[in-house]
């Protein structure tokens, strides 16, 4: 590997790279509805719009366009779970070459399947990317094969920095940083690399997730660390050591590093969605994610960004995880413990007090409770937000009026699991019955059906999430005596929603009822 390139170098380099056989010059589009919120202009570069959802076949494409025709001929290898694999095996295709992609075992079948269909040869191995790598080296020297690194390689690098020639061209305006999510920093080194050589006044970014920052604690510590672990939520930066070459460039010519957050990265692909109907991956919403921390930490306005998006290879599974920690990573959502009064009309007046809250109206998102104790009951609450910090005042605001609160807005535990396992057997749920409601989704629909109960009905079980659709499915335990069943009915009849009742419900027997 050549050593100690230049700017300049790396320049040449750029912009001789061989990417357009494979890649496309990506759209920069700006980002009407962030830019409005942020009162800076944001513009997005959608490299999730590539052949293989990615940026990474730049650099894979570059590196193998430039070998030598006997190392095509023998073929290439890789190691790789994620977009670098598809990268290698489309452009080996293109080269007509083979291409060897060494995937461990715990790889989610849909990304096996996509290398398989661009003709890599998929093998299997460990249980870890490291394992992968480690035969993955054993295999280049078997059988003469040529590794191409997912990231430290000038070449790859070079490919890469593709990226940020595009941009200057496609934006020749005023442009004040560029944010580029970081894994194990070929992306970076390459963007960092044409800015400083073109345009040396434009800020560079590099963004990590908190729980995988290898390249910011090496930066720091002025050599290469090791983590220990990282997080897997965003797979595609989940690098545990940086590169040789690419912490020598990042440390030269990154400007600032930022971290962010799960629940903020999950807010970033909702900003992303909102702004351009397509969802990305986790690595490809950080860049947004760290503008939004930016702009805050820093009070700017009247700036100009560009984000980089550089995935969209998203498994589908993950969709209601993100939607989920979304509005709280905004703080749109605001979550806590609520004691209340194991009494008559308690749960109405705490119901009331919502209305009154400082701040406007707030839509109730949660509402999880189970009778448990005879003097009082402990409820999970969300409600809506409009701005940070609103979690504190509310929480204050409920134990002024004698509900003791426990905000549980920024506690993983209570995100995590706590959430769904509210709930469980009470001796306590005497004469329940339970139902299924759909509510309209509208103010003044839960106050309706309590002002509509019989007073000596005591709700025992309540569950409501809010789906983002125009009606509610809820869950509720009443205590009826079985003389008043006409009357229940009757106020079934009256209240007009649709419903399902649930006593005779195996589940409910087994795991709600005493």
């Amino acid at each position: 590997m050549a050593k100690n390139l230049s700017p300049a170098d790396y320049l040449k380099k750029i912009l001789t790279a061989r990417v357009y056989d494979v890649a496309v010059e990506s759209a920069l589009e700006p980002a009407k509805n962030l830019s409005r919120r942020l009162h800076n202009k944001v513009l997005l570069k959608r490299e999730d719009q590539q052949p293989v959802f990615s940026f990474k076949l730049r650099g894979a494409y570059n590196k193998m366009a430039h070998l030598t025709p006997e190392q095509l001929k023998r073929g290439v290898i890789c190691a790789s779970a994620g977009n670098h694999a598809q990268g290698v095996a489309l452009g080996a295709n293109k080269l007509g070459t083979r291409a060897v992609i060494v995937m461990p075992v715990t790889t989610p079948q849909l990304k096996i399947d996509a290398v398989r269909a661009l003709g890599g040869d998929v093998v299997l191995h460990g249980d870890s990317y490291s394992d992968a790598y480690l035969h993955a080296a054993q295999l280049e020297k078997k059988k003469g094969l040529t590794f191409v690194h997912p990231f430290d390689d000038p070449d790859v690098i070079a490919g890469q920095g593709t990226i940020a020639m595009e941009i200057l061209r496609q934006h020749q305006g005023p442009l004040d940083a560029v944010f580029v999510a970081i894994g194990g920093g070929g992306l970076v080194s390459g963007v960092a690399n044409y800015i400083k050589a073109v345009r040396p006044e434009i800020r560079v970014i590099g963004v990590q997730m908190n729980d995988s920052d290898a390249m910011m604690q090496s930066v720091a510590a002025k050599k290469r660390v090791t983590l220990a672990d990282v997080g897997l939520f965003s797979d595609g930066t989940a690098v545990k050591l940086v590169g040789e070459e690419t912490f020598r460039v990042a440390k030269g010519l990154v400007d600032e590093f930022i971290t962010v957050d799960t629940d903020a990265v999950c807010a970033a692909i909702k900003d992303v969605f909102v702004d351009t109907r397509s969802i990305v991956e986790p690595a490809g919403a950080m860049a947004v994610a760290a503008i939004k921390e930016y702009v805050s930490r820093h009070k700017k306005r009247g700036e100009t960004y560009a984000a980089i998006l550089c995935g969209a290879n998203m498994n589908f599974d993950r969709l209601r995880f993100v939607a989920e920690r979304a509005e709280v990573g905004e703080e749109r959502e605001a979550l806590f413990a609520v004691t209340i009064p194991e009494e008559r009309g308690s749960f109405r007046r705490f119901c009331e007090l919502i209305g009154t809250l400082p701040g406007g109206t707030r839509n109730v998102t949660e509402f999880n409770y189970r009778i448990s104790d005879a003097s009082k009951a402990h409820v999970f609450v969300g409600l809506t937000t409009s701005a940070k910090g609103e979690s504190l005042k509310i929480a204050n605001s409920f134990n002024k009026h004698g509900f003791d609160t426990l905000d549980l807005t920024h506690d993983d535990l209570a995100k995590e699991h706590i959430r769904y396992m509210v709930g469980g057997h009470s001796k306590l749920a005497h004469d329940e019955r339970l139902l299924r409601f759909i509510f309209p989704e509208r103010p003044g629909a839960l106050m309706k059906f309590l002002s509509l109960m019989k007073p000596n009905w005591n709700i025992s079980l309540f569950h409501y999430r809010n789906q983002g659709a125009d009606y509610g499915r809820i869950l509720v335990g009443l205590q009826v005596p079985e003389a008043e069943n006409k009357a229940f009915q009757k106020f079934l009849d009256t209240l007009g929603y649709p419903y399902v009742e649930e006593t005779g419900n195996p589940a409910y027997r087994l795991f709600l009822q005493a």
